[in-house]
């Protein structure tokens, strides 16, 4: 086991000559909020998508607790213990809010039944859909859900589909969770409860969070450290109140 829940090695991708990211070394410890913030186009999400297996990187690698996941597909780094939000949020709308957290949690063994007891309806069948809308509810109560379990995704307000997305997310037991802009229109009271809700997944969880996010504010009052990005290299790394205020970083984003 490593110290590190996340470490890149000169994680890069290209597109054609276009080098989207280069030489990208992060090195986050377990328990940490870690932030990744940079202008738009800096490569933030990009960095995203090479972690959870969109993107296969073209050069560098990365490991997660140790263990070195390049060249797995999404389904497996998933199963290896990554999950993430969007910034644009990916529900099941059409579908209540405790069967899009049970959507989650049925790529984990402890709630599958066999194809012959389910089309049967034997009691395995039930037990294991029992237990899986147990360990929703559970999960939906620590966001505050609970309540809305079977109201339809889409009739949430904005900052509970936020939540309900972490939620689904975290159904499927990662070490690591990614967090793309979650606080991405929401307003000031919405985002304190935000900044709340990641202290919580990170004490309760023991999980360690990697967030994009493009409200500096939010990042210095929550993030442990960070790394900022331009043109998707790494400009400045370490606290939130070293890299913002490098004046590399701040000519990135105010110019000369």
């Amino acid at each position: 086991m490593s110290e590190f829940m996340l470490e890149t090695q000169n994680l890069g991708i290209s597109f054609g000559g276009l080098k989207a990211a280069q030489d990208v070394n992060l090195k986050i410890k377990k328990n940490q909020i870690y932030g990744l913030v940079g202008p738009n186009g800096a490569g933030k999400t990009t960095i995203f998508n090479l972690l959870t297996g969109v993107y296969q990187p073209t050069a560098g690698t990365f490991f997660l607790d140790g263990e070195e996941l390049r060249g797995l597909t999404q389904e497996k780094i998933n199963h290896k213990g990554i999950a993430r939000t969007f910034q644009n949020i990916r529900l099941f709308n059409n579908m209540s809010v405790i069967h899009n957290v049970m959507v989650g949690l049925h790529s984990d063994p402890k709630y599958k039944s066999s194809l012959f007891e389910s089309m049967f309806r034997l009691p395995a069948h039930f037990k294991a859909e029992k237990n899986m809308r147990k360990r929703a509810k559970e999960l939906l109560e620590i966001f505050g859900l609970l309540e809305e379990r079977n109201n339809l995704a889409c009739n949430l307000p904005y900052g509970k589909q936020r939540k309900l997305e972490i939620a689904r997310a975290l159904a499927t037991s990662p070490k690591l969770l990614l967090l793309d802009e979650p606080a991405a229109g929401m307003n000031a009271h919405e985002t304190e409860d935000l900044m709340q809700t990641v202290r919580l997944i990170r004490d309760k969880f023991d999980m360690t969070v990697l967030l994009i996010e493009h409200d500096l504010k939010f990042v210095a009052g929550l993030c442990d450290e960070i790394t900022v990005l331009n043109f998707g290299t790494v400009l400045a790394q370490g606290t939130a109140e070293q890299a913002l205020n490098d004046p590399e970083v701040i000519r990135a984003y105010i110019g000369n």
